[in-house]
């Protein structure tokens, strides 16, 4: 198996305009789990201390037990200060309770009970409060989740109090008294740590950063994330970030105030406002907002001539892998993404939920995707299967940060490897194979036809044959729009493919399910015009485009994986799916808006050269043959194309003599094979050879399909034959 271009397994995250990063600790990765009993990378390795006499280490520091029974000795303290000081509230409330019962002259009976019965009132009340965690929390965190605990403990002090009024035990306090001073413990105690954090954020952690410059904000966008983005502002003075203004669509809100921050009026109007408010920089806070408005108001700020960031995705925020205050610059996929896809999820942890599930290519962009999200879904066993360790590596690594280490199996090997397959299948027994492998540099595998044809043709149809003899349940392939009439030699042995799969299915129904899914260029992979647009840039231009006129159909990597794993509940086997790409996105414009992204001008500060179209390449990508028969599914996003499939028989004896051809052909005679198979193919032929005939091995070589089943089993001969 050899990997795509597109192999680079993390996201492409710009550096923020103002340089944040998460502190230590705070990026909601989870607990880290191991896997093969090995610590997971990062995690502390076993260390040897030598203390001297005084219980340091060698260099004089304290070593790790003293540091540990300072810290405990430390949260110890805080709690017994935390206790006595809410001992003293709650007797303070408690006289007066008292005194505002009977109108601030309490009868003699009942000053006796005031003064004797606080010896186990109090005690009672620092029980609840103790119970629910009231002395373990940290002062200037206090915030809306320690509130609700606190009204917790004191409506279960209030009702052990009523529990021995009810029952009449003759040294209750009155039931006036028992309300009141729950509701006023709760004001007062609330009110302490409410004032100690705001003491905390405006005056003594914005001391330790007065050196710290300020800088005037205005936030777009009145919502949720907007008001917790001002909030975690004021908390962090480090940051340097002073919100002055929101500006949002919504006429509701404007005139308004947001944690004593106006609403404006619309975004239409920062441009007036700029200047009145002084602002330096504009935080876009919308991160459910659809791509068409985020694109409007980025244009609006660009004419305004003002920096602007952006809050992380809401796909991030709600994974909780990234605070509201990391901003972030605004990238070409904000403006080119679509509405959230609706996942029926049930359906897929239905297929994943602990099962064995392989995954081919998986240091790719689109196979490591597949795994993040594959992992989510809590199968027994993800297999990562990848021929290059590096990748492998890093998709490795980013599953045990993200929890998943003790479910993953990283397995270097190449698909064209039979024996290999063979006995991976055979250990492991997946139940559902994703294979994403493939060739997918169009103009690199024009000059080397063999390869494309070897790795995305002939190892599809031995890896699928594999998945029939050990019973794998499904097997989807991650196919392109390029193989709708295709013209480059990546898209034609894309399409001879789903043309095998397609009859392999129908020779065989009962026992694998075999699909395929296109879909166009992905957002984000290192093979796409995106990254190499931005090295462009960043060398001063020019950038590089080959046509005017090319457009291509785009999807983020999450998107397109999402609607993936969707097609997996769809299929009854033998259909090509189609994903809903959207509308098709001319890429000189989308040079023009990367440009302008980088707050450089088009033309003037970055040139676009086009450079002609490159041998396979088309104007525009197609999403369907015209003699596929295109219908809905379940699910909005995903159209299946239905065609009658050739029979197997003459499918395999057309890869068998591809296979023998492999080595001894030329490009162009292999170009002129595959459009033997697949007369909707239009090659590009080297110069002088369009009117080349068919070429017709004379040499033998070993059959890389042998093992193909004839009547539902291997055949004898096949390593595979039990």
């Amino acid at each position: 198996m050899n990997q795509s271009p597109n192999s680079n397994s993390s996201s492409r995250t710009p550096t923020a305009a103002n340089k944040l990063s998460s502190a230590p600790g705070e990026n909601g990765n989870g607990p880290r789990k191991v896997h093969n009993g090995l610590r997971a990378a990062g995690g502390p390795l076993p260390s040897i201390t030598f203390r001297n006499g005084n219980g340091h280490g060698p260099h004089g520091r304290p070593d790790g037990r003293l540091q540990k029974l300072g810290l405990r000795s430390t949260q110890f303290l805080r709690r017994i200060f935390l206790a006595t000081l809410a001992a003293g509230i709650r007797f303070v409330c408690r006289w007066l309770a008292y005194q505002l019962r009977f109108d601030f002259y309490v009868p003699e009976a009942y000053q006796i009970q005031l003064d004797t019965h606080a010896l186990w009132v109090i005690p009672l009340q620092l029980f609840w409060l103790l119970v629910f965690h009231q002395f373990s929390g940290i002062l200037k965190y206090f915030s809306l989740p320690e509130i609700r605990w606190l009204a917790y403990a004191m409506m279960f002090s209030a009702l052990s109090l009523y529990g021995l009024h009810y029952f009449d035990l003759g040294f209750s306090p009155p039931k006036g008294v028992i309300l009141v001073q729950s509701l006023l413990g709760f004001f007062a105690i609330g009110g302490m740590r409410s004032a100690w954090r705001i003491v905390n954020e405006r005056y003594l952690s914005r001391r330790d950063h007065s050196y710290q410059r300020k800088r005037k904000i205005a936030i777009i966008g009145a919502g949720d994330a907007g008001a917790d983005l001002v909030r975690e502002l004021s908390a962090r003075p480090d940051l340097g970030l002073v919100p002055v203004a929101f500006f949002d669509d919504n006429p509701t809100k404007w005139g308004s105030d947001i944690h004593g921050i106006p609403v404006m009026g619309p975004p239409d109007q920062i441009q007036r406002k700029k200047e009145q408010l002084a602002l330096e920089e504009v935080v876009i806070a919308m991160p459910s907002a659809p791509a068409r408005r985020i694109g409007e108001v980025v244009s609006l700020l660009q004419q305004s001539k003002l920096k602007y960031v952006t809050v992380p995705s809401i796909g991030q925020l709600t994974s909780g892998t990234v605070q509201i205050s990391q901003l972030r610059p605004v990238n070409i996929e904000d403006l080119l993404g679509r509405e959230p896809i609706d996942l029926h999820l049930n359906e897929i942890a239905g297929i994943l939920e602990n099962r064995t599930i392989l995954v081919t290519g998986a240091g790719g962009s689109i196979g490591s995707e597949l795994c993040r999200q594959i992992a989510a879904f809590q199968p027994r066993c993800l297999l990562l299967l990848e021929q290059s360790e590096v990748q492998l590596f890093q998709i490795e690594q980013q599953l045990i940060k993200l929890g998943y280490g003790a479910i993953i199996v990283p397995i270097i090997a190449d698909i064209l490897d039979r024996p290999r397959m063979n006995d991976i299948l055979r250990r492991y027994h997946p139940a559902v194979i994703f294979h994403a492998a493939a060739h997918k540099h169009v103009t690199m595998m024009e000059i080397q036809p063999g390869e494309a044809i070897k790795n995305n043709s002939l190892g599809t149809a031995g890896l699928a044959a594999l998945a029939f003899a050990h019973g794998v349940e499904r097997f989807v392939m991650i196919s392109t729009d390029k193989a709708v009439n295709p013209t480059s030699v990546m898209g034609a042995s894309k399409r001879l493919a789903e043309v095998f799969l397609q009859a392999f299915a129908k020779e065989f129904p009962d026992r694998t399910k075999f699909a395929a899914v296109r879909f166009g260029n992905v957002l984000g992979s290192s093979g796409s015009v995106v990254p190499i647009f931005e090295r462009q840039i960043a060398e001063g231009g020019p950038i590089t485009v080959t046509h005017p006129e090319v457009v291509r159909f785009f999807m983020t990597i999450p998107e397109a994986v999402g609607l993936v794993l969707q097609t997996c509940t769809q299929g009854d086997g033998g259909e090509i799916f189609v994903l809903d790409m959207g509308k098709p996105v001319k890429i000189a414009e989308l040079a023009r808006q990367m440009i302008r992204l980088s707050g450089l001008e088009p033309d003037h500060d970055i040139a676009i050269q086009y450079v002609g179209l490159r041998p396979g390449e088309k104007l525009y990508e197609e999403l369907h043959h015209l003699r596929a028969n295109c219908t809905g599914t379940a699910h909005a996003r995903i159209k299946r194309l239905t065609s009658e499939p050739v029979p197997l028989g003459e499918i395999r004896a057309q890869l068998h003599e591809l296979s023998q051809a492999l080595y001894t052909a030329s490009p162009d005679e292999l170009k002129f094979m595959l459009q033997e198979i697949l007369e909707d193919y239009t090659p590009a032929m080297s110069a002088g050879n369009h009117g080349l005939k068919a070429f017709t091995p004379t040499f033998s070589k070993p059959n890389l399909f042998s093992d193909l089943p004839t009547n539902g089993r291997p055949n004898s001969s096949s390593p595979l034959a039990a």
